[in-house]
């Protein structure tokens, strides 16, 4: 299947729900049961193609609804709504929801279940894969993204909404839980997603789920991630104290950075002066010279690289001639 084939792992449920304390959305009682219940009733079925697996454990769909803290007032954009409980806890905390939704037969059930939200112009359905939208021009900023991720295109989601403009404010995300293991990792099992999401934003795990929350089971364990954008943690004052926002580049100096990046983890497991002088059109000496003038010892592998060093070695490198051989993953 292709990477942006997945609809993925969706919430369940009719849509229908209220609030809990303090403005956040409480989550009707769900299980396996009566989500395999619902989808025969209604003629429907998960989709292996799509990579679906509905969502029916209702203590997590109260977490990532506590950890949204959706409002009235905040506009969310939603991947891949499936059912719809989720979309309903949004909406019922009152929050304006933008819901993109590969699978055409869940986006008109969606619509019908919530034609009220629909016809009021608090929820917009969108049929489509969230890959071909024109972000801009379907949610207004500020804006957040609050999804269960297809699984097989979590790495194109994350390059789109971090890596072009309009950013969103915040994202909760629920993932493959080695993916949100690998995007949240320190330097020592670093990975080219890992220097690409925490140059822009910061990364936490926020709970691990069990594959027996969702209907059918899948084969991997999930987890939450909250990422947020290093401009809008700023904005709200929310970058921490030990936190340290990595230093501006032109698009120019960013492609520099990329192409440095790839490369070096082309062949992760090599010592980075091997792998470096391999695929970089860079002679040997200048790659030397840039890696001491870093401090960065020659026979470190790739994974052992923070952002700010792989940072400092583009800028010991300069502007560079050619493409690397390397490739996003």
């Amino acid at each position: 299947m292709s990477e942006a084939e997945g609809s993925g792992a969706h919430s369940a449920g009719t849509g229908r729900t209220g609030t809990g304390r303090a403005g956040t959305a409480r989550a009707p009682r769900l299980d396996p049961l009566a989500v395999r219940r619902q989808l025969r009733q209604e003629g429907l079925r998960a989709r292996h193609s799509m990579s679906q697996n509905f969502l029916a454990d209702p203590d997590v769909l109260q977490s990532i609804l506590d950890l949204a803290e959706p409002g009235p007032g905040r506009r969310v954009l939603e991947i891949g709504p499936g059912l719809g409980i989720l979309t309903g806890g949004l909406l019922g905390a009152g929050a304006s929801v933008v819901a993109v939704e590969l699978d055409r037969r869940l986006a008109e059930r969606l619509a019908r279940e919530q034609a009220e939200a629909v016809a009021s112009g608090a929820l917009r359905v969108v049929q489509g894969d969230i890959l071909d939208q024109d972000v801009g021009s379907l949610v207004e900023p500020p804006y957040e993204v609050v999804a269960n991720v297809p699984y097989h295109i979590t790495s194109p989601i994350l390059h789109r909404f971090l890596g072009e403009a309009p950013r969103p404010e915040r994202l909760v995300l629920m993932v493959q839980r080695e993916v949100a293991e690998r995007i949240s990792a320190a330097p020592g099992a670093m990975s080219y997603l890992s220097v690409f999401v925490q140059f822009h934003a910061t990364v936490r795990v926020a709970f691990a789920v069990p594959r027996e929350a969702f209907e059918p089971a899948p084969e991997v364990e999930s987890a939450v991630v909250e990422i947020v954008p290093f401009e809008a943690a700023e904005a709200r004052g929310a970058l921490g104290a030990t936190a340290e926002r990595p230093a501006r580049l032109s698009a120019a100096e960013e492609d520099d950075l990329w192409r440095v990046v790839q490369a070096g983890f082309r062949e992760r497991r090599k010592m980075l002066r091997n792998v470096l002088g391999r695929q970089l059109p860079v002679p040997g000496p200048k790659l030397d010279a840039a890696l001491a003038e870093c401090g960065i010892a020659g026979d470190r592998r790739p994974q052992t690289l923070s952002v700010g060093e792989w940072l400092e070695l583009r800028r010991a490198l300069g502007p560079r001639q050619g493409e690397s051989r390397g490739q996003r993953s």
